[in-house]
């Protein structure tokens, strides 16, 4: 770690923040750390100094960087790894429940990050820096917006573009510090060519307004991406005209933490866009939609399923194999070949799994022959349908579905029905308790600070227009019962709206039970809370 890291021109306490961690993780059992207490054991803590802010000492724990450097050899060889030896264990950002530890491993995870970095991005190893005088630039540089620390970070930041050999920008702080212009200026000075960023932020960017991308010039840009979540259309058809000038195509990425990297996206130069889909699978993705037994649907929508293995694929969850299976595989067991006493044996014997049993769930001998393709297939967690032209749209998490009397509806579809009245920048959309429907549907909107009507009466009226243009753009049954305006909404460190969070504030649950460790910003929701008593 670090001393600490500037954002919005202040320290943020990184050091501080590890010493709470380390007294209680070992001051505690914590599941999914380990099987013994020596697993709860930190032993040493490297910090580099970066922000030069006052921290706690500890003599028999802490080591400063620079002075390991001074005493370390100029020379240090490679660590010969298997392909399959662990690279890194990352947390997801927790949007969707409490966060998992999720394995990634050598070989597979380059070779992924590598290829959909070259292919999704356009990407041309090895060609000079562009010349700062050139109305265009003569090679390339890379930026992802995204914090290093996520694996937005790892893939688009570190491993796939510098594997690549092509300049990628890091950036330490906000996109609106020292003011809102933040993000065009870099791409001005720096001659950016590929820009990577999530409709969250793309959102924030239309609430603030053209005129400060209109300050800058932006004709650098070659390929833009969008990350996190469903981009609505009206964000993509802004991002297209502001950022990109009408002529740079979008790349939507649908992907996760545990895929490692694109499995879903179009390709610039080769495929049309269509505005709200993320495109086709990648190389050798074997995606489908499939009803709750497995099966593929042909029309329609349904859960989203990965049919077969692929390179960058997460190895298991840290701690956890059995959450590892259920969560992932055992929706999919299309052929039974998880056997729940199998699993039992298998988690027992080693939680965390050697390199000898690393991979998909263990498919015994006796189900081998029997198999249909491959099976079980991963199951992500998202619904979505495929049009007639094989292209995937995201509908959202399978959490995130509501059933209004007998309907099943997807957010996604009543977000993006909201945002395209021009009063609202970004909505989120949950289920509620409601006495007659048995679930309704409660709206978080974030407005336009230019078309924000005045006064109560106002507003209210902006709600019962608001109402009738989801009812217009999609039916009567969509129709939300509660409107809340918000100036902003409650979100992970990575960008993702926490619905589960907004459940809590519009079932009227004061003190939430569910874990908060990955909320960027209290305040927000101490602020719904307020607006929700007064």
């Amino acid at each position: 770690t670090c001393d600490g890291a500037w954002r919005r021109g202040k320290v943020v306490p990184l050091k501080e923040n590890v010493d709470a961690a380390v007294n209680e993780l070992q001051g505690t059992d914590v599941p999914g750390v380990g099987t013994g207490s020596g697993d709860r054991q930190i032993d040493n803590v490297i910090y580099y100094k970066r922000a030069m802010n006052q921290i706690a000492w500890h003599a028999d724990r802490d080591y400063s960087w620079r002075d390991l450097m001074k005493m370390a050899d100029d020379w240090c060889e490679c660590e010969p790894l298997d392909s399959e030896d662990d690279a890194f264990i990352l947390y997801t950002s927790g949007s969707t429940g409490k966060p998992k530890g999720i394995r990634h491993t050598v070989g597979g995870y380059m070779v992924h990050t590598y290829l959909t970095s070259k292919y999704v991005f356009n990407l041309m190893p090895g060609r000079p820096l562009p010349r700062r005088e050139a109305p265009l630039p003569h090679g390339q540089v890379f930026w992802c917006t995204a914090d290093v620390g996520w694996i937005t970070g790892h893939s688009y930041i570190i491993y796939g573009i510098m594997a690549n050999r092509v300049p990628t920008l890091m950036y330490e702080g906000a996109p609106n510090f020292p003011a809102e212009d933040r993000f065009w200026d870099i791409v001005e000075r720096h001659k950016v060519t590929q820009f990577y960023t999530a409709p969250t932020a793309i959102r924030a960017f239309m609430k603030w307004g053209q005129e400060h991308v209109e300050k800058h010039d932006l004709s650098s840009l070659q390929v833009l991406g969008t990350v996190g979540e469903p981009i609505n259309p009206e964000a993509w058809m802004w991002y297209r005209e502001f950022i990109g000038r009408g002529v740079c195509p979008i790349v939507d990425t649908w992907w996760q933490t545990e895929t490692g990297g694109h499995m879903l996206t179009t390709l610039p130069g080769v495929h049309d866009t269509k505005p709200g889909s993320c495109g086709v699978p990648f190389f050798g993705v074997d995606a489908a939609i499939c009803d709750e037994e497995g099966n593929e649907v042909t029309s329609g929508g349904g859960l989203l399923a990965i049919r077969k293995p692929w390179p960058g694929m997460l190895r298991g969850v840290w701690g956890d194999r059995e959450r590892f299976i259920n969560t992932y595989w055992k929706k999919f067991d299309v052929d039974g070949c998880l056997g729940t006493s199998a699993l039992r044996a298998e988690s027992s014997e080693n939680p965390n799994l050697g390199s000898e049993n690393r991979g998909t769930p263990n498919l015994g001998s006796e189900n081998r022959g029997t198999m249909r393709g491959v099976s079980p297939y991963y199951f992500p967690g998202d619904g979505a349908h495929r049009d007639d032209d094989g292209y995937f749209w995201i509908m959202g998490r399978v959490d995130d579905v509501i059933n209004v009397s007998g309907h099943r509806l997807g957010t996604m579809e009543v977000e993006s029905a909201l945002v395209s009245h021009p009063a609202v920048v970004e909505a989120a959309v949950v289920g509620m308790p409601h006495e007659i429907k048995g679930t309704g549907i409660a709206a978080f909107c974030t407005l336009d600070p230019f078309e924000t009507p005045s006064g109560k009466d106002g507003l209210d009226r902006l709600r019962s227009r608001l109402v009738e243009h989801v009812a217009k753009e999609i039916g009567a049954i969509a129709k939300p019962d509660q409107i809340r305006f918000t100036d902003a909404l409650p979100k992970t460190r990575s960008g993702k709206i926490m619905r589960r969070l907004l459940r809590d504030v519009a079932a009227g649950v004061q003190n939430t039970k569910q874990d908060t460790t990955t909320l960027e910003d209290f305040t927000v929701l101490a602020r719904l809370h307020e607006s929700e008593e007064s």
